[in-house]
This record gives C-alpha cells, structure tokens and sequence, in this order.
C-alpha cells in the first residue's frame, strides 16, 4: 500500500538537518552530568548521588591503575632481569658507567622542564584542591571507589 503525499511536499522537507559540530558545542557531556553553575557539585545532586558518582568513577580508575601498574612493573622488571642475564652469561655487555651518565643527563633535563613547568602545575594543583575542597562527597567517594578498585 502505498502512502500519499501532498503535492508541495517533498522528501527534503521531511527531516531536520542537524549540525552535530553545533550541537556537540551546546550540549557538553559534563554540563549534563555536573551542570552549568560554577558552584560545587552539592548543590546539584543529593549526598548518595555524589557519593554513587564518586565510588563508581573512582572504582574504575583504581582499576583501571592497578592492571596497567602490573603490566607496567612485570615489563619493566622483565626486561631489567632479563637485561641482566644477558649481561651476566656474555650475551650483552653493559656500559654501566655510561648508563648511569645517560639517567643523570635525562634528569637534569627533566629538572629543567619542571622548572619551567611550575606556574602550570601550581595552578593545576590549585585548581583541583579548590574543586576538593568544594565537593568534599564525591572527592571522599572517589577515594574509597579507587581504593576498592585497587583492592579488586
């Protein structure tokens, strides 16, 4: 059965066409979560809201650190143990002294850039001490989420 369609009426007319670019600058994901108001976060939700978002948040980043920290330390311990049994049976022979040159060089250098790096970091620590301080709830839920997380 075929549907009628008015004379003035096409298939263009039938659709909005929506700019997503547009839309996604207008609907930010966190004005949704958090709302738009600078204030903190009590203000918005009740206190097992905060304390819900903050478990749940927190639970998957202690997670998330715990697995990429044990990947993270068995490829480091690995490959240093494995470093030294080839260094040891005479498959490699390391320049220990040259090494430890090479870390101290990347640390002088890695000195300097946080040198140069201070007043950001300030103000970044600054910034998230002030959102602490003013959503002490979801603050203190990430934390026992994270430990969870870690724990898991």
């Amino acid at each position: 059965m075929a549907a009628h369609k008015d004379e003035g009426e096409s298939d263009d007319d039938s659709y909005e066409v929506i700019d997503l670019t547009e839309y996604a600058r207008r609907h930010q994901w966190w004005s949704r979560v958090f709302g738009n108001s600078p204030g903190p976060i009590a203000e918005k939700y009740s206190v097992a809201t905060q304390i819900m978002m903050g478990g749940v948040t927190g639970w998957c980043a202690g997670y998330l650190f715990q697995r990429v920290g044990k990947i993270v330390a068995t490829a480091l311990g690995g490959g240093f143990l494995l470093l030294q049994i080839a260094n040891h049976t005479g498959y490699v022979q390391v320049d220990w002294k040259r090494v430890e040159n090479d870390v101290n060089k990347a640390k002088k250098h890695l000195k300097n850039r946080a040198d140069r790096a201070a007043p950001e970091i300030k103000s970044f620590l600054g910034e998230s001490t002030e959102f602490v301080k003013r959503n002490v709830v979801l603050s203190g839920g990430f934390l026992g989420g994270f430990l969870l997380g870690l724990a898991s």
